[in-house]
């Protein structure tokens, strides 16, 4: 029989056999595909570079393909692969920012499960930043407040409950907020004019990834307006030829009594 070609008998087991198949994945029970799904998921952890990337991200600072890349020992292109398995899986987000794409957890229950496997594992890496330590402590990002400061003063914001949970953006970089009731009153105490930075021609407030913490600092007017609001307390002052901010003695005070942040 020349290769290629197929008796009759055979031809006819062909469509049999994908409709067994097809017939079967209709009639899997919930049982059955829950503990697919899960087997695909500890297969996705299980893979050493997958797992050293996953752990790296433990401490909540985002990362970019390269460093990840770095971190599993493996090319960029493979990098590329593993995180896109991982994202497929849902294990890992990825936030946009301009032209750079940093990987993060995808939720706290994937932080959980890896923070229980690692009581088997024994201990993971740990974001070291190598941004200078004055430039790491209080900068500009822009127009807003950044580094140690600006991303402490995120999270206290959202301790309080002035700031709103951060939803999903649609224009791709940086996740949006709002104000609280309780937000908006206590900012406006403190002089800041809540309407106005409302009304202005750009986005109101989002977080806006630093690049030193790897973590949240506040963007957009409302991140503009707390920064001008801190010159203007002499809260921190601004050098002239750089980035840096220096937090004065009267900031440190005001900044615990205002908003209970000790810096």
């Amino acid at each position: 029989m020349p290769i290629g070609a197929c008796s009759a008998s055979t031809a006819l087991t062909i469509p049999l056999a994908e409709q067994q198949h097809f017939v079967y994945d209709q009639t899997m029970d919930d049982d059955e595909r829950h503990d697919r799904a899960v087997a695909s998921v500890a297969a996705a952890i299980g893979e050493p570079a997958r797992a050293r990337m996953l752990y790296s991200l433990m401490d909540n600072h985002a990362r970019t393909s390269t460093e990840l890349a770095v971190i599993a020992g493996v090319s960029p292109a493979t990098a590329s692969v593993h995180l896109n398995r991982l994202k497929t899986e849902h294990l890992v987000r990825v936030h946009v920012q301009g032209k750079h794409r940093y990987y993060g957890l995808e939720s706290a229950e994937v932080a959980s499960l890896l923070e229980g496997l690692s009581v088997l594992s024994g201990g993971r890496p740990r974001f070291v930043p190598s941004t200078p330590n004055r430039l790491r402590a209080a900068r500009t990002c822009y127009d807003h407040l950044a580094g140690t400061l600006g991303v402490l003063l995120h999270d206290r914001l959202v301790a309080l409950e002035w700031l709103s949970e951060a939803r999903e953006s649609s224009e791709g970089s940086g996740n949006s907020y709002d104000l609280t009731p309780k937000g908006a009153g206590a900012l406006t105490a403190l002089g800041i004019d809540i309407e106005k930075t409302r009304s202005l021609r750009r986005r109101f407030a989002f977080a806006c990834l630093d690049w030193s913490e790897r973590r949240s600092h506040v963007g957009g007017a409302l991140g503009a307006v707390l920064f001008q609001l801190f010159l203007k307390r002499r809260w921190v002052t601004q050098d002239l030829d750089i980035r840096a901010l220096c937090i004065t003695g009267s900031g440190k005070r005001e900044l615990r009594a205002k908003f209970g942040l000790t810096i």
